[in-house]
Formats: C-alpha cells, sequence, structure tokens
C-alpha cells in the first residue's frame, strides 16, 4: 500500500459512497470513527502501526460477538460480524502462513535461547514485534506454548 491506512479507507469511504454500498460504507466510517477517538485521546495523528493496532482489536471485538451470536442461535448477527471483518481486514498487511509462523516461531526460540515455559515472555515480545498485524496473537502464544512445552 503506497498512501497510509488512515487515508486508504478514508478514500474507499467516499468510494462506496458513490457506488452506494451503504454496509460498507458504515462499516469504514466505523473505522474511521475508531481512528479519531484515538486521535482525540491521544492529542497526534496516527501512524500505520497505531491504525493497524485498532483495526486488529477491532476484528477481535468482532470475532468475540460471532460467537456470542452463535451460541445464542443469532446467524444473521453473526453474519454481519463476520461480513464486516471481510471489509476491515482489506486493510491489514497480508498475513503470514501456518508454515511462516512455525519458521518464526522456532528461529525466535532459538535465538532466545528459550528452554522452558519462563521464558515464553521474552519469545511472545520477540515475535509480537516481527508478527505485529500479520498473524493472530492467540494462535502465535499457542504455537510457542506447544514449543515450549
Amino acid at each position: 500500500m503506497t498512501e497510509n491506512i488512515k487515508a486508504s479507507i478514508k478514500h474507499e469511504v467516499s468510494l462506496s459512497m458513490k457506488e452506494g454500498n451503504k454496509f460498507r460504507t458504515t462499516t469504514l466510517r466505523l473505522v474511521v470513527s475508531a481512528f479519531q477517538v484515538e486521535e482525540i485521546s491521544k492529542k497526534e495523528e496516527l501512524n500505520d502501526k497505531e491504525c493497524i493496532e485498532i483495526l486488529e482489536k477491532m476484528i477481535k471485538q468482532r470475532k468475540d460477538s460471532i460467537s456470542q451470536f452463535e451460541s445464542a442461535g443469532r446467524e444473521e448477527l453473526s453474519k454481519k460480524e463476520k461480513d464486516e471483518i471481510l471489509i476491515i481486514q482489506e486493510f491489514m498487511p497480508e498475513q503470514l502462513s501456518v508454515e511462516e509462523i512455525d519458521i518464526l516461531v522456532k528461529k525466535v526460540i532459538s535465538e532466545t535461547n528459550a528452554e522452558s515455559m519462563k521464558d515464553m515472555g521474552k519469545v511472545m515480545g520477540v515475535l509480537k514485534e516481527l508478527t505485529s498485524g500479520k498473524a493472530d496473537a492467540g494462535y502465535i502464544s499457542s504455537e510457542v506454548k506447544k514449543a515450549l512445552s
């Protein structure tokens, strides 16, 4: 992506308005609004890394909602959340594959000389920096636990 994430999303809002795609417009406006709330609280512009963190948080919230809606038998609400996730994910960096994550986990464990669960914190710290926005932290954590136990 050549332009920054925030500008890209704002551009997509205007495109979706012109196309008359109300659902996409509403979802993207939610994202822009989340960015603005964070900028107001920080009193400064967000960089791409901070935007990605907000997008990750929005996706996580929607995944939590999906599990609650599905357990309550509310498939129509679950589908809406899934559709919102698909739109939000368009602006995320390309996700790492399972194989790439496995290689990274092994590499970081080796580099940090991690030997047991006591070392999980330092391994996760390094991995978080390497995979920010590119992989699910919960999945990475489970892979590190498997490798260290």
